[in-house]
């Protein structure tokens, strides 16, 4: 079981931003503020004995439940910042067969289909795979797992997978899987949730039968278990972009007195710390790989 509890998620909040201005990111008047701020939330009574235990769930288990609002929740904004970047990226490749592994909904089965591709996506999620279905008819979509995929040796030309290692532990049997079904000179793209967003909340949540809150898996992979895993596969490294989700310079909002539903969490927390929020949504939401599988 997982402890969750607000009042250390927003210290947490608060220490980071404060490791940045040890750093060097801000002046003394930040590190006062910050302080003063820690002082207020420790003195919160709302913030008080408000922690819950969460259990730890399959992916698979946690995405039946999302499935039917994924796509309304937009990746919690991360479909913005990826689409974009793969896209371009394929608009390179030639037309073949196209595999959206660990595909959800479909989202880039129905961009790879309408490059010309012919598309097959797989899933560990029936709920997904059907919606999948109705976005992409003329898709093929099957149930399995990006570490097992149910496919022929060098059977496709493109493989894409977007934000789903991150509940994956050990990434080599996933890369050699994709390695296997490529076919030479194919292209593997690849988003995930960047380990600085993991740290700060970033996750699939929900609530089972008796109100009891679910969390599915969600590993801190750094940038080095990756590539280990691509380049022990044989695959070779073409392109790495780590975007960041930048807050404007509008005003910060004026701190909130309210918690919000746990389902909301982080994010509904964030207005607690406006200041330390702004300071910190600088780093990076999302690493985009591109690799490619050699030619002989």
């Amino acid at each position: 079981m997982i402890y969750q509890d607000p009042l250390a998620y927003l210290l947490g909040i608060e220490g980071s931003a404060l490791l940045d201005a040890w750093a060097g990111d801000h002046d003394r008047a930040f590190v006062e503020d910050r302080i003063a701020e820690i002082r207020r939330l420790l003195a919160d009574e709302k913030l008080q004995n408000r922690g819950v235990l969460a259990e730890r769930v399959t992916a698979d288990v946690a995405y039946q439940q999302e499935a039917p609002g994924y796509d309304a929740n937009a990746g919690g904004g991360l479909f913005a910042i990826d689409e974009p970047v793969i896209t371009e990226w394929l608009a390179h490749r030639a037309v073949g067969v196209a595999l959206d592994a660990a595909c959800g909904t479909g989202r880039f089965a129905r961009i790879l289909a309408d490059l010309g591709h012919t598309v097959i996506g797989v899933d560990g999620s029936p709920d997904m795979l059907e919606l999948a279905r109705e976005r992409v008819p003329q898709g093929q979509f099957q149930l399995g797992s990006v570490d097992r995929l149910p496919l022929a040796d060098r059977s496709v030309d493109v493989v894409v997978c977007a934000l789903a290692l991150v509940h994956v532990s050990d990434l080599g049997p996933v890369f050699a899987e994709f390695a296997r079904v490529l076919r030479p000179g194919g292209a593997l793209l690849i988003s995930d949730v960047h380990r600085e967003l993991t740290t700060i909340g970033s996750g699939i949540k929900g609530v089972g039968t008796d109100g009891e809150r679910r969390l599915a898996p969600a590993f801190r992979h750094p940038l080095g278990d990756y590539l280990r895993a691509a380049l022990g596969a044989g695959l070779e490294l073409r392109g790495c972009e780590e975007p960041a989700l930048h807050v404007d310079g509008s005003p910060m909002p004026e701190p909130s007195t309210e918690i919000g539903d746990w389902s909301a969490w982080p994010w509904s927390l964030m207005a607690y710390v406006p200041e330390a929020t702004r300071a910190i949504s600088g780093r990076p939401q999302l690493l985009l790989l591109n690799f490619a599988q050699p030619a002989y």
